[in-house]
Order: C-alpha cells, then structure tokens, then sequence
C-alpha cells in the first residue's frame, strides 16, 4: 500500500467499481481484494471490505462501509483527454454504464463518485489568460461533456 492512499467509501460494490475504472482507465488496475475477519454492521464475514486499486496512476482503496456516507462533488477524480475522441470514450463509459450527466464536463459513475473529463485544450486556454480564457470558459459553461472544436473555436474567437 502506497504511503498515501486515496480511501473511497462503497455501500457494497467496491470491487465493481474498481474493477469498471481498471477497464476504462489506462494505468489503471485492481490490486488486493480482503475479505472481513468478522460480521461487522453492513456485512458479514468473508464479504469483501477493501480493494486495493489504481485509478490512473493514483492509488485507491475501495471501502466498502455501508450506506450510512454518500460521495457529492466536493471529491472527483480529472481525467486530463487529448482530444474528441478520448473525451468521449471516457464520458460515454461513465455515463453510459448508469452513470449521469453533469455540467461544464462534469459527471458521476453509478457510484456516485464525480469524474472530470476535461480535455487539455480547455486546460490550456485557461492558463493563457486574458480574453482567450474568458472566451474558452464561457463556451464550457454552456457544456455538459465538453466540445473540444467548440473550446478551439472559442480559443480563436
């Protein structure tokens, strides 16, 4: 276990979700599976508790604790996207797999937790500055999943 871990709270499904964002995800993985020692308030013992996993490079554990604590925004992973395509291909596996659409290329996996699939276009307007990052966030506000012609088109005025 990495010195410092990304701990991500589960009713039941923690090694579903791990196991959907190593598939979707590159540098991504499930690592140990551990198993409860003893029954304990949301399940029994031999019911999966923690897994170990890797989500683009970042390490995870995946707790599943129970219903009592629901993730929201104040937590998402970004995923930085090169282009249409990835942008895409990353949305459609989020949304499309019980997932749902937020703003400004923000979503939630049917987990809840909050993904930003933010292409690096978008990410580069903004450090420019000035007018062409004025331009470049008014168009993204009017986004769901980000339109990278669109943020290009923007860039130009």
């Amino acid at each position: 276990m990495a010195k410092n871990t990304i701990c991500l709270w589960y009713d039941k499904d923690a090694e579903a979700a791990a196991r959907f964002y190593a598939e979707t995800f590159p540098d991504s993985s499930v690592g140990k599976v551990y198993r409860a020692p003893g029954d304990y308030p949301s399940g029994k013992q031999g019911d999966v508790l923690m897994v170990e996993f890797t989500v683009a490079g970042i390490p995870c554990v995946g707790l599943n604790g129970g219903p009592v604590f629901k993730h929201n925004e104040a937590f998402s992973f970004q995923i930085a996207t090169d282009d249409q395509d990835e942008t895409d291909r990353y949305w459609n596996a989020v949304v499309g797999n019980g997932g749902q659409e937020s703003e400004c290329g923000w979503c939630k996996d049917r987990w809840g937790i909050s993904w930003q699939i933010t292409p690096r276009v978008l990410m580069q307007a903004m450090a420019a500055g000035g007018a062409e990052a004025k331009r470049a966030f008014d168009a993204m506000m009017t986004m769901k999943k980000i339109d990278v012609a669109a943020i290009e088109k923007a860039r130009r005025g």
